[in-house]
């Protein structure tokens, strides 16, 4: 209450309301100086000041929402009908947190027991006025008092909000779901994360630094990360498994292991979803999938746990050599399901364009797009990513002349289907480059090729 009026949000948020955008089913404001995001947003936005909103991270957050909503409804992660504890540790203005509640399943959001943290008062200013401009309507979730309480959240819609250092908030502890998206490396709070984890949870980490984690920055790379890398056509491939190590080691120094459930390279980002269970015996085990590249002449590479001096000049590592994804759970991430979870009620995008919210049929057939690219060839490769990559051939078609020898580059979706007919695995892997990966041997993938 202020002079005995209720609190306004918007009031109190400098800048608003700014202009409209919507991304998945959740509208949010953008503040006025930043321009309309382009149809097909790609690579880092320009900061333009505190709270501001890069559109190219829209994927990210959509499978943030598949994802969890996959827990909530085949109860992998907790008992069925049992709350899950998130906490969104550097929130910004909020938006992933609103589309957790915009876009969940409603049979199963009131489930979710959300804390949203930032250390920006701008940030979280805009977040609450969102709430307060947009609210879902939705069910909200019984919150129990936490015990370890010090900073007085600002609450809406069942939403805590809490101004900390994000190493903080992520050790009041018992979180199950932990999302973790800094400008730049995760590393610095990384332990914080798994430390603050329930026994059995879900951590997924953003890294934009993506020159250290691909090898073209080598000094980063080894001062943040211990890597070694190559820049090649494998350089994307390694910043996601150079990532998971780091993150399976950091683990196991707190005697738990890790499960990738989707880990991948998106355009400037890598973004890995892992299992985390607190296991020794688990723990204990880590270095069994940690390795390195090896660039090789008669393959394009191989994994190998011990390099030699000679290998490790044309290798790269160590990194993750294990599976990427879980077969199951990134089989269920298809492009109807983004859509059936994303896409708004036409009278809900109605009501929205009434308070202006300027989107005509064109953006609705852009952002479909945009939807179905965030998730597109990912159920198909998931059995494939699923599997160890020591079992795995992962290659560039642009490489096939080469080794074939022809001069010719067959188109990809023959190579598959052939691979498909001589009684093998194949897909095309999610990545901006043409990228396979197969169960069959390198030299039949070669003979096939040739045959082509």
């Amino acid at each position: 209450m202020k002079d005995g009026r209720p609190r306004s949000f918007m009031q109190e948020a400098e800048g608003w309301p700014g202009h409209l955008w919507l991304e998945g089913g959740t509208v949010v404001h953008l503040p006025s100086d930043q321009p309309r995001p382009e149809a097909r947003p790609r690579g880092p936005a320009k900061r333009i000041g505190p709270g501001f909103l890069n559109p190219a991270m829209a994927p990210a957050r959509t499978r943030s929402v598949m994802l969890l909503a996959d827990a909530l409804e085949h109860h992998w992660l907790v008992p069925e009908g049992a709350p899950v504890r998130v906490l969104d540790a550097l929130c910004s203005t909020g938006v992933r947190v609103r589309r957790w509640r915009q876009e969940l399943p409603e049979a199963h959001v009131n489930r979710v027991v959300v804390t949203g943290n930032d250390l920006d008062e701008h940030a979280l200013d805009w977040a609450m006025a969102s709430f307060e401009a947009h609210p879902s309507g939705r069910p909200v979730a019984p919150r129990p008092e936490h015990r370890q309480r010090v900073v007085e959240p600002r609450e809406i819609e069942g939403v805590h909000f809490t101004q900390e250092d994000a190493r903080v908030a992520l050790l009041r502890g018992g979180w199950q779901w932990v999302d973790l998206d800094p400008f730049g490396s995760p590393m610095p709070f990384l332990d914080a994360a798994l430390q603050g984890m329930a026994r059995r949870g879900v951590l997924e980490i953003t890294a934009t630094d993506t020159a250290a984690l691909t090898g073209s920055s080598a000094a980063s790379g080894r001062r943040r990360y211990g890597f070694q890398g190559l820049v090649d056509h494998y350089a994307h491939d390694d910043a996601v498994r150079v990532l998971l190590a780091n993150v399976a080691q950091a683990a196991a120094r707190q005697d738990r292991e890790i499960t990738p459930l989707l880990a991948l390279f998106d355009g400037h980002h890598v973004r890995v979803s892992v299992m985390v269970r607190t296991s020794k015996n688990g723990a204990s085990a880590v270095h069994e999938h940690i390795g390195w590249r090896i660039r090789e002449d008669d393959v394009p590479y191989r994994f190998v746990r011990h390099p030699t001096p000679e290998q490790t000049k044309r290798g790269s590592g160590p990194m993750w050599t294990g599976p990427l994804w879980h077969a199951e759970i990134a089989g269920r991430l298809t492009e109807a399901r983004a859509l059936e979870l994303t896409a708004p009620e036409p009278s809900v995008l109605q009501a929205w364009r009434d308070l202006g919210l300027a989107w005509d049929e064109a953006d609705i057939e852009h952002a479909a797009r945009e939807t179905v690219r965030g998730v597109r060839h990912i159920a198909e490769a998931s059995k494939l990513m699923a599997m160890d990559g020591r079992n795995t051939t992962l290659l560039n078609l642009d490489d096939l002349p080469r080794w074939t020898g022809t001069g010719k580059t067959p188109r990809l979706q023959h190579l598959l289907d052939a691979l498909h007919a001589a009684g093998h695995g194949a897909a095309r892997v999610p990545d901006l480059n043409p990228f396979l990966i197969t169960d069959a041997a390198f030299e039949r993938v070669v003979n096939i090729a040739r045959s082509l």
